[in-house]
């Protein structure tokens, strides 16, 4: 009889899609950290196995793999099999391919794979080093899909595959991309660490200096160390191209592109950069690639600077690409980020394992086999007691019985007698099984040394691994260096620093700082933007010329200028519209601005919302970052951003409020979250209050917070007023509102030494020095700064370091 179970659909949905998710992660996209497979590439190259399509053997159709692939172990779409056995065979996707495709496999222009029914396959040299063994119980199997049959949990991996041919898989909520590496610098490194394990990463890399892709190409030496500390990392990849010379012109010739990228669909984007007319110094593109090799010649217009063109192309096509590196594999059945050292150590750890479980197997063998020997040496020692035993029984049980009897056998070795030839009682036979025996005894004391010794074990592990080197190593591809030459814009532009002014309306410029000369306190200030009616200055920041200006936006994006790409404008000018510059979405605005001097640097992304929400993210979570912008926090409805710090993991962090409340706590209180994340509660806030101000400044700092109201008055109050509390709290007072001084328009921290440029809505700004702003206790207003019409009041604040 049926039964219905009221379950809560929330909960159901939530449930089934957690165990789809971890399906996904575990069964289906992401490798395993021991032979770098996933599962569907594991049971290819098994079901190969079993086909016996051998190296040393002709070739079989796909079909018949695929078939027996689905049939057997993986019960998806033939399609889905098919794609994942065609890039094994691809010797530009792999490094070292694992199957030997014969016929069309597809080509490096994105040409698909002919049908399975046209193609042939069998297992390549070095995927039989991933299999070697399987048959020793050197790792263990698990029932199939249907439970008709067994297969692999692991291979037993004689060469560390994660590492030689990468991985590249997009699980849920999560993705792997390893780059692949030579074999014999990853062999290298691996035997170093054998013999020293408490290698460092730098050790370690003096034998595996950085990746190696099968297309070969030019690797940026920045951003691999970072990659294989950490994991997680950004790497640069270039074409390698030469210089020849036809017809008195110059020809860039390109004989290696970047890994993955579609050749066709380069030449494609080089052919619409000359018809834009954004490079206008190529006369000609020809693809002249053949069976020898790629070569991609582009020829250039008489006079034309050779460095110039190769600059902007690798600028605008992918002749320049990145390559994110996310070293995420499975371990003990879960996804983890693993750094080099660590991933290397978790293969050898795999590796001492088959070898031990193979020792034990073969050990066990070769007793099993020794103690035959033993009975038949015993026979043969009398044998005509034996055979007059055999001849006076009735049938083989008795023989065996009295057999076991007479001479103290095993059923075993009475079975062994019974069964054995008369050919064997010849003295020559006799001589074969004494010295069988002797060899035994001999493999038998060996292996046993292996298992009682651990540095022996290590030594075959080491062993084994260098015979696979010796076999299959190669010399690198990628050449690694500095990316030196071409003609970079920066250095022509002098690092010197700007404001950089924005409107309500959207408007933006950049200005020098020097535009805006130093005034006592108390001033009406200077004109600093034109606007229009109704369109108030709400943004004032100083950033160096080098530096990348990040725009945080209300929808929780970050996009990414540097600032001498900005328009610049004088004082008065009102400056270009933001959306000329920045992608934004119809209702998107930029919330608040942050300048950064690279995307590599250590720390953290410290984000403050109006709502007192705080959240901190590491920076090389946003090293990807391109013109279409990333996601940089998900904002609650009805939230938005305030401000954007960076800070290091001791850091203190300050909040400061409308209605003149401050707290302070320790950035240790803050989890660290993934870009798409909300964040935390900062402060605790009354009804009509909201967050201004964000201060985030080392442990032990001891300077003062400068207070700024909207009507133009500020103070100084030293920072020991200011009480560490917890994260959440309702904080303390630090500006005495009142309808003469207003609200609190900003917080910031000073040491004395530095100038106050302060903005007013109608885009007045004034530069003062701070220690001309006279030091109160929090629960005061403080002095005149800047001296506004009656409709006007504070837009903006900043502090101008003494090195700007």
């Amino acid at each position: 009889m049926s039964q219905v179970l009221p379950v809560e659909i929330t909960e159901e949905v939530k449930q089934s899609f957690i165990n789809y998710a971890m399906s996904v992660i575990v069964d289906r996209a992401l490798p395993d950290v021991r032979d770098g497979l996933k599962p569907v590439q594991r049971r290819i190259l098994y079901a190969m196995l079993q086909e016996g399509l051998l190296p040393n053997r002709k070739h079989s159709k796909s079909a018949g793999v695929v078939g027996e692939v689905i049939k057997k172990y993986h019960p998806h779409g033939d399609q889905a099999v098919y794609d994942a056995m065609v890039r094994l065979a691809q010797d530009w996707n792999l490094r070292y391919p694992l199957v030997d495709g014969q016929g069309n496999f597809g080509s490096i222009d994105g040409d698909p794979a002919a049908a399975y029914r046209y193609t042939e396959a069998r297992l390549s040299q070095i995927a039989l080093e991933l299999l070697r063994d399987i048959d020793k119980e050197t790792v263990d199997f698990k029932p199939n899909f249907d439970g008709t049959t067994t297969e692999p949990e692991v291979l037993p991996a004689g060469f560390p595959n994660l590492l030689v041919n990468g991985s590249a898989g997009i699980a849920v909520g999560m993705a792997t991309s390893l780059p692949p590496h030579n074999l014999s610098e990853v062999i290298d490194a691996l035997v170093a660490m054998i013999d020293r394990p408490e290698i460092t990463l730098d050790e370690v890399m003096t034998y595996l200096p950085g990746p190696d892709f099968p297309t070969g190409g030019r690797l940026h030496k920045g951003g691999i160390r970072e990659a294989y500390a950490t994991g997680r990392g950004s790497l640069k990849l270039r074409a390698k191209v030469r210089q020849e010379e036809k017809n008195g012109r110059v020809v860039l010739v390109v004989t290696e592109i970047p890994y993955q990228v579609n050749k066709a669909h380069l030449i494609s984007q080089i052919a619409s950069l000359v018809k834009a007319k954004k490079i206008e110094d190529i006369a000609a593109l020809r693809d002249e690639s053949d069976r020898q090799g790629l070569r991609i010649a582009i020829e250039l217009k008489r006079g034309a600077n050779p460095d110039v063109v190769l600059n902007q192309l690798f600028k605008h096509t992918n002749l320049q690409t990145s390559f994110t590196v996310n070293m995420l594999a499975i371990v003990d059945g879960e996804p983890r980020v693993l750094p080099l050292l660590e991933l290397m150590r978790h293969y050898l750890e795999h590796r001492r394992q088959v070898v031990t479980r193979r020792t034990r197997f073969e050990l066990k063998k070769a007793e099993e086999r020794a103690h035959v020997l033993e009975g038949l040496l015993i026979a043969l020692d009398n044998l005509d007691e034996v055979i007059a035993l055999i001849r006076g029984s009735q049938d083989g049980a008795e023989a065996k019985a009295g057999l076991i009897a007479r001479f103290g056998l095993t059923e075993v070795q009475a079975q062994a007698i019974l069964d054995m030839r008369l050919q064997r009682l010849t003295g020559l036979e006799r001589e074969k099984i004494q010295a069988e025996h002797r060899e035994l005894q001999e493999t038998i004391a060996y292996l046993r040394a292996i298992l009682e010794d651990e540095a022996r074990l290590w030594g075959v592990v080491k062993e084994e691994l260098l015979a696979v080197k010796e076999r299959h190593g190669d010399t690198r591809r990628t050449v690694i260096n500095e990316f030196a030459g071409g003609f970079n814009p920066e250095d022509l532009i002098e690092d010197e620093p700007m404001v950089i002014t924005m409107t309500a309306a959207g408007f933006l410029k950049r200005t020098p700082l020097e535009a805006y000369r130093a005034q006592g306190r108390g001033g009406v200030g200077v004109q600093a933007s034109r606007s229009k009616d109704e369109d108030e200055a709400t943004r004032l920041f100083v950033a160096n010329m080098h530096d990348d200006l990040l725009f945080f936006t209300n929808k929780g994006r970050v996009y990414r200028e540097k600032v001498f790409e900005l328009p610049e404008a004088s004082r008065q000018a009102r400056g270009v519209h933001i959306r000329s510059i920045l992608p934004l979405a119809e209702d998107e605005e930029v919330a608040t601005l942050l300048s950064v001097r690279g995307l590599t640097i250590p720390g953290h992304f410290v984000f403050a919302t109006r709502r007192g929400l705080i959240k901190k993210t590491p920076i090389r979570e946003y090293q990807n970052l391109t013109a279409s912008g990333l996601i940089a926090i998900n904002l609650v409805d009805g939230d938005t951003l305030i401000q954007v710090g960076v800070a290091q993991e001791d850091a203190e962090v300050i909040l400061a409020t409308r209605n003149g409340q401050a707290i302070r706590f320790a950035l240790t209180e803050v989890r660290a979250t993934g870009r798409a994340s909300q964040g935390v509660r900062g402060v605790r806030l009354k009804d009509g209050d909201e967050v201004v101000s964000l201060i985030v400044v080392p442990k032990g700092w001891t300077g003062d917070l400068l207070a700024v109201g909207t009507r133009g008055y500020g103070k100084r109050t030293p920072v020991e007023e200011y009480p560490t509390q917890g994260r959440g709290g309702l904080g303390v007072l630090t500006f005495r509102s009142t309808p003469k001084v207003g609200q609190l328009a900003a917080l910031l921290a000073v040491e004395g030494d530095e100038d106050l440029l302060v903005l007013s809505r109608r885009g007045l700004a004034i530069r003062t020095r701070v220690d001309q702003v006279a030091q109160y206790s929090r629960a005061t207003s403080g002095v005149k700064i800047m001296n506004l019409q009656e409709e006007d009041e504070i837009a903006a604040c900043f502090v101008i370091r003494p090195q700007d």
